[in-house]
């Protein structure tokens, strides 16, 4: 049995709190009362309950550390305190849509480092985790990327934003990396991207214009199974700037060669 750390014990109570209820509006997701935020970007009752429902849980564990909220924005704490990072619905178009694909993402970042990861899938039961230092376990067992030695043997996952110049740039992407691979999929779910690099059920993952949210757990999940991520230039401020390649070492030496002229 693995022994997680207090924190991603603490992570993991709140985010199977939160399922559910997720899954009981997921079953009834045509009578959601919905509001729209922008272009293919809504946000539901069941995404605001379920933030609810992790900020009380992980307010309750930690009072004073701050929160940073893809709904509620920030929640101030004590500044010199770690900061838990929350996406209460991570593919939330696919939610909306009743398209089985989403998850529950959490992070801690402490002094502008990501050091505690938890995503967990509802629709599968499926719970990873990862601390620094500690490798990262789906389900308790561990998991190491899928390291393909060459990119024309690996399936990458991708996605794009809603603006119709995200799409356009995407378009151009697409061109240059789908005949180079052995398949490009969209899935919808950053977050579950990342995890899913992970546990080598794809070998590498890219996309732009990502917010903190999106990719903060995945991130370490990514680089705790001995892949590697970073910019479209292979540089490491993707946290920042939201443009980001994972993949095991030789196939994300392969995207960034690829993807390098649209960084």
């Amino acid at each position: 049995m693995v022994s997680h750390s207090g924190l991603v014990t603490v992570m993991t109570r709140a985010a199977r709190k939160a399922a559910p209820r997720l899954r009981r509006d997921f079953g009834e997701v045509e009578q959601l009362q919905v509001s729209r935020k922008g272009p293919a970007d809504f946000v539901s009752m069941a995404d605001e309950r379920a933030e609810r429902t992790v900020v009380e849980e992980l307010r309750h564990a930690r009072p004073d550390w701050s929160l940073h909220l893809e709904e509620g924005g920030t929640v101030e704490g004590n500044p010199a305190k770690p900061r838990w990072i929350v996406d209460p619905i991570d593919g939330t178009t696919n939610f909306l849509h009743g398209y089985p694909n989403y998850c529950i993402s959490i992070a801690l970042q402490q002094r502008g480092v990501i050091t505690q990861a938890v995503i967990y899938d509802p629709v599968r039961n499926d719970l990873f985790t990862a601390t620094k230092g500690a490798g990262a376990y789906l389900n308790d067992k561990r998991i190491r990327v899928r390291n393909a030695d060459r990119i024309n043997k690996a399936l990458i996952g991708s996605g794009h934003g809603a603006e119709p110049r995200d799409l356009a740039e995407y378009l151009r992407m697409y061109e240059v990396v789908a005949p180079r691979c052995h398949g490009l999929r969209s899935s919808g779910s950053a977050a579950l991207e990342l995890a899913n690099v992970a546990a080598g059920r794809v070998d590498g993952y890219f996309e732009k214009n990502l917010k903190i949210w999106d990719i903060a757990a995945g991130s370490l999940l990514v680089t705790e199974a001995g892949g590697i991520v970073g910019e479209f230039n292979g540089e490491s401020e993707y946290l920042n700037k939201g443009d980001i390649i994972a993949a095991g070492p030789k196939v994300f030496a392969g995207m960034v060669a690829l993807l390098k002229p649209f960084a």
